[in-house]
């Protein structure tokens, strides 16, 4: 058998890849390069900034010039940090050597020793996680699931007043709105938004054990807890000032929590609009040169929701992983995170793609509000939750003199089915006051949905 030429493993590099690139200038071995090389750079200045150690401030040219070496970062980096780390066996130091060589070629090899100066690989490496992630969240994957959730709440909204059957443990139950179940889902992923939105990316830059100990020794007179933190949060990160050797992970296991929390909910929206296409409550809209099945010309398949909950389910998975490797590391390090968070990106985008999937369905659906009715009007026994409760306010305002309306409900309708003439005649023999008879008799199926539309309105 021939040997084929070098393929992706992950199907995020290959088959998905379209759909998952843009997590990828982020999430990827080359973003997290870039970003140590900004972390580099941006401490360089800070500390020339300072004019420690003799230095001056850089000139807006040379700064401009050093600031090029991350922003302009690109395939010559890539291959030149490969050659490197293939001698140096660590992939900080090979950034650190490739900032020194750009400052030699930027005529600035007078500011080299302050590379990497009294930094640890955790505080490069804190720092570009924190970067790196927050941006591929912010930017990325965030907005795709606030896009999600913004189409289910207009569907929610376009539904609002379309009355379906409930089921509860998959039985005929009390009528509600698809608008109202569909709102369920955009209410819950809004609320996960909110912790996310709250959620903090934090950095450590205190060297090799978290106790300033080398800066201190090369200047003992600089105060280097505030001048770390003030550079931490010039980046837009959070500042954690009691670590180890390595910033604690607490807020990534915090933030893989949150999306794989995000991604449950999604999850049982897949998995129930799969079931409506299933009842017949949607139907799919046909896609021009689509084929549901290789053998039964007439399928169009819910792929885009089984996608979904597919990938949904490796994401989480990976997330948990994610969350319970990151929150231990042994004494003051270890490097069980190292290898751990190289996988950051492809939980993301497992999630990216099971949200572009979601995202697609929900636009390949139509409502059938005919099968929803047809089936309300078939399932006249869901009015006895009604009666029984009309029954037993008539009987405490005393107009009644009925003793155990439920009682009296589920002989009439469990575990069978009861027509219109039916329940009308049994309303008419109850022993209730004339008004509440009237409303009883006026109930039907479709009009037994409560309070659903309004409840839309709070989302």
């Amino acid at each position: 058998m021939s040997s084929l030429p070098p393929q992706p493993l992950s199907p995020l590099d290959g088959r998905y890849f379209a759909t998952v690139s843009e997590i990828g200038d982020y999430l990827s071995e080359a973003g997290l390069n870039r970003a140590r090389v900004e972390v580099e750079v941006e401490w360089l200045l800070a500390l020339t900034d300072r004019s420690l150690f003799g230095t001056s401030p850089v000139s807006d040219a040379d700064r401009a010039k050093l600031r090029a070496l991350y922003e302009d970062f690109g395939a010559d980096e890539i291959a030149w940090l490969a050659a490197k780390e293939a001698v140096t066996r660590h992939d900080v130091k090979a950034v650190e050597y490739l900032v020194r060589d750009r400052l030699d070629s930027l005529g600035l090899t007078a500011l080299a020793e302050l590379t990497h100066f009294a930094c640890t690989s955790e505080d490069i490496n804190s720092t570009a996680y924190a970067l790196t992630v927050k941006r591929a969240v912010e930017r990325v994957w965030l907005p795709k699931l606030r896009a999600v959730t913004a189409a289910l709440a207009e569907l929610a909204v376009q539904h609002r007043d379309a009355a379906m059957l409930s089921r509860t443990h998959g039985q005929p139950a009390t009528p509600s709105t698809m608008g109202k179940e569909i709102g369920v889902f955009s209410w819950r992923l809004e609320r996960v938004i909110r912790q996310l939105d709250a959620g903090e990316y934090l950095a450590k830059f205190s060297g090799a054990t978290g106790t300033w100990s080398a800066h201190v020794a090369a200047e003992p007179d600089v105060d280097w807890p505030s001048l770390t933190r003030e550079f931490i949060e010039s980046l837009g990160l959070g500042f954690n000032p009691v670590t180890t050797q390595i910033e604690s992970h607490d807020w990534q296991v915090e933030l893989y929590d949150r999306a794989r929390h995000a991604g449950g909910i999604l999850h049982n929206l897949a998995t129930d609009i799969w079931t409506y296409i299933s009842l017949g409550y949607f139907t799919q809209i046909p896609v021009a040169g689509a084929t549901g099945s290789s053998t039964m010309p007439h399928k169009i398949n819910p792929i885009r929701f089984e996608n979904a909950e597919a990938n949904l389910e490796i994401a989480g998975g990976l997330f948990a992983t994610l969350a319970s490797t990151l929150v231990t590391s042994r004494l003051q390090r270890d490097l069980t995170d190292s290898t751990t968070q190289r996988n950051i990106g492809v939980a993301f985008g497992h999630s990216l793609l099971a949200l572009d999937n979601l995202q697609r369905g929900l636009t390949e659906i139509s409502l059938a509000e005919d099968v929803l009715l047809a089936d309300l009007d078939v399932n006249w026994e869901v009015l006895a939750e009604a009666i029984q409760t009309v029954v037993r306010a008539e009987i405490a305002a005393g107009r009644s003199q009925i003793t155990d309306p439920y009682a009296l409900l589920k002989d009439l309708t469990r575990g069978r089915r009861v027509g219109a003439p039916e329940l009308a005649e049994f309303v008419r023999g109850l022993d209730i006051g004339d008004a509440a008879k009237e409303r009883l008799l006026a109930l039907t199926p479709a009009a037994y949905a409560g309070l659903a539309s309004r409840v839309v309105d709070s989302l």
